[in-house]
């Protein structure tokens, strides 16, 4: 693209930058003074509690919003906001916010292709057929955008984010609206596509699937404020507080003979005899394994289990 070739002598290692920003509304800070970097074709995950800043941050990124301090760069162009753009938004970049912004009276087709060329119809179609094949839309290629259901709206709107192919693709909640059983799917054909043409991807999240399977790195954020960053997988097997575990699912911080550990349900399982002696109060279905709720000390206690455990009983568990 043009502005990879005005920076191809300067490229450095990572190409998205973000520099000590800090922005707030009004005079709340919901951004402080933020900094980290992203190589291209690297996938991120953004994940915290609501409110924490994920939203904000990615369209700050977008330059959506101007910061009040620091800076943003991508490829040694400074992103920058409304200030300095009458339509705000960076050319190389595509932001997917949670409301859709479709156009309700044309049709999904007509959607997809809108900032497609008309020069090249034939080119312009079979575009528009590969990214409605990826997001599994086909089928609703000429229905009208105001009849589809929500989830169906969002497949689009990510089609539409793609059409372009943009180096840096910002994505807010993006299967958020999407039945379970068509998520994983999407999410497979999704990440293996922006992989595949090397695009840079930033995933505000709630959704611990999008950060372990697809993520390679992952920024949690509290209060504005990173806590953590890094490799998805050795956070999630050591995390340094209850919080950060927590955004991954259960977890429980039990505390044995003064010391604390954090524990997920799965690393726990019934044993003959130990320091943990637990009284089942509660057994909820998982399909292939039952989550097992248990009092230890005044403090619940989850763990998982093949087989039902009826209530009342009391047994011993172990950490793995």
């Amino acid at each position: 693209m043009f502005y990879g070739f005005l920076c191809s002598k300067k490229r450095s290692i990572y190409m998205l930058k973000v520099q000590s920003v800090r922005f707030s509304y009004l005079n709340t800070v919901v951004i402080n003074s933020l900094t980290f970097s992203l190589s291209k074709g690297k996938s991120m995950a953004i994940i915290g509690e609501s409110g924490c800043g994920k939203s904000t941050l990615l369209k700050l990124i977008y330059g959506l919003y101007d910061v009040d301090e620091g800076q943003i760069f991508w490829d040694d162009i400074a992103v920058q906001g409304p200030k300095f753009h009458l339509i705000p938004g960076m050319p190389f970049m595509k932001y997917l916010a949670q409301d859709f912004d479709l156009m309700p009276f044309i049709t999904v087709a007509e959607n997809v292709g809108k900032y497609l060329s008309n020069f090249f119809p034939e080119e312009k179609q079979t575009r528009i057929a590969e990214l409605l094949e990826i997001v599994e839309m086909t089928e609703y290629a000429n229905v009208k955008a105001k009849l589809l259901s929500g989830g169906q709206m969002q497949r689009v709107a990510l089609a539409r984010v793609l059409a372009l192919e943009p180096e840096v693709l910002l994505l807010d909640e993006p299967f958020s609206h999407i039945d379970n059983f068509r998520k994983n799917s999407l999410r497979r054909k999704l990440f293996s596509y922006l992989k595949q043409k090397n695009i840079t991807c930033i995933v505000a999240t709630h959704d611990s699937t999008d950060v372990l399977a697809f993520a390679d790195e992952v920024l949690i954020v509290k209060d504005g404020n990173i806590i953590e960053k890094g490799n998805p997988k050795e956070i999630y097997n050591h995390p340094k507080n209850k919080y950060i575990a927590s955004l991954f699912g259960d977890v429980n911080a039990i505390v044995i003979n003064g010391k604390n550990h954090l524990v997920y349900p799965h690393q726990l399982k019934v044993s003959e005899k130990s320091e943990l002696k637990v009284n089942v109060i509660h057994s909820y279905f998982r399909g292939n394994h039952y989550l097992i709720e248990a009092m230890y000390e005044n403090q619940s206690v989850f763990f998982e289990n093949v087989m039902d455990i009826e209530m009342g009983k009391e047994l011993y568990l172990e950490i793995i």
